[in-house]
């Protein structure tokens, strides 16, 4: 089991940046693939970014293609999110996920390919 906890989250002006962290317990981080997802008020939970358990591997929503840079240090276990170029519409809790798969070049984009999940940390980005 792994528990996972975000930080990082914030308020920003449109056209700024954040960077979220999330740690992980345990000493098997680099078992597991990670995402990132995000559920605005009112709205469903939706797939932003993963990346696989080596790191080699990456996928993205095309909302945040270009802006947003998904990252890993097994060494540290924690996985990043690096969100440049911020719009109002990406506001929304952001979620942090872990999830086992067989193989490392699979991308996870769907909440049931996820076993574990973070609180959440606000983004929030003023117009």
């Amino acid at each position: 089991q792994v528990q996972l906890v975000e930080s990082g989250g914030g308020l920003v002006q449109a056209g700024g940046s954040l960077r979220l962290s999330c740690a992980a317990s345990g000493r098997t981080f680099s078992s597991y693939h990670m995402g990132w997802f995000r559920q605005a008020p009112g709205k469903e939970r939706e797939f932003v970014a993963t990346i696989t358990r080596s790191g080699e591997t990456t996928a993205y929503a095309d909302s945040v293609k270009g802006r947003f840079t998904i990252s890993r240090d097994n060494a540290k276990n924690t996985v990043y999110l690096q969100m440049n170029s911020l719009k109002p519409e990406d506001t929304a809790v952001y979620y942090c996920a872990a999830g086992v798969s067989g193989s490392d070049y699979y991308t996870a984009r769907y909440t049931n390919e996820y076993a574990y999940w973070g609180q959440g940390t606000q983004v929030t980005v003023s117009s």
